[in-house]
């Protein structure tokens, strides 16, 4: 059983997915609104959170981040009726794992919510250290370092970049990082898995020069081992 935080206020989705939840053991809070979302959020851990984008008040997005920044290790699935990939993809980059448009096919939510709780269940942090060049990751503590400077990720992100950088310099595909990443029976979007992708990069930019994460088309992406002048040279 897992404690999850349903965010919607439509009254009629809200009851039957809290009800359907319920059905299937979970304990289930739901809010209405953000704000109140947000307190309760402050009050007790959740393991998984469905949010509503389109939120009166407090709009749906800042809530995302807001609940990223209190919940960090729950996994965010936005709901959102808004069809414009840009608001699915500003979503994701707020802090959502997944996403789900509607009207939700019930049945494709509750398998959606049981990948992502087996997933988190079932993922084992091995006792090693990662590194490709001056990145370092902690599987056991689930820290980065790019050099001396510590990166914050998000869980997803991690665990992306910790699958990469078990096996720098091979090709790794789109689909085993879903299943490894997310869970192997995954079947929603992959463009979840490329606005994951942007973030890892944009913060290991952001911390200094990182290993490159190459994008090979129509396969998957690679983390660029160091070359042996860069690697040598301790001012890389």
């Amino acid at each position: 059983m897992a404690s999850l935080l349903i965010v919607e206020d439509d009254d009629t989705i809200g009851a039957v997915l809290r009800s359907s939840l319920r059905a299937h053991g979970h304990e289930v809070s739901w809010s209405l609104t953000g704000e109140d979302a947000l307190r309760i959020a402050g009050e007790r851990d959740f393991e998984l959170v469905l949010l509503d984008l389109g939120l009166p008040g407090l709009d749906g997005v800042e809530v995302c981040r807001r609940l990223r920044a209190r919940l960090p290790w729950c996994v965010l699935v936005i709901l959102t009726a808004r069809h414009d990939e840009m608001d699915v993809v500003v979503g994701l980059e707020a802090g959502a794992d997944d996403y789900l448009t509607k009207p939700v096919r019930l049945g494709e939510l509750l398998a959606r919510v049981r990948a992502h709780l087996r997933r988190g269940v079932s993922r084992t942090e091995s006792q090693q250290m990662l590194v490709v060049g001056r990145l370092r990751v902690d599987t056991a503590a689930r820290r980065v370092w790019l050099g001396d400077r510590e990166v914050e990720l998000r869980v997803k992100e991690f665990d992306l970049l910790a699958r990469l950088a078990a096996e720098p310099g091979v090709a790794v595909s789109r689909g085993t990082l879903l299943a490894d990443v997310w869970d192997e029976h995954w079947f929603g979007s992959t463009k979840t898995l490329d606005v994951h992708i942007a973030a890892v990069r944009r913060k290991l930019a952001e911390a200094g020069a990182a290993p490159q994460i190459s994008t090979l088309r129509g396969h998957g992406y690679r983390i660029e081992p160091p070359s042996d002048a860069a690697e040598g040279d301790p001012g890389a």
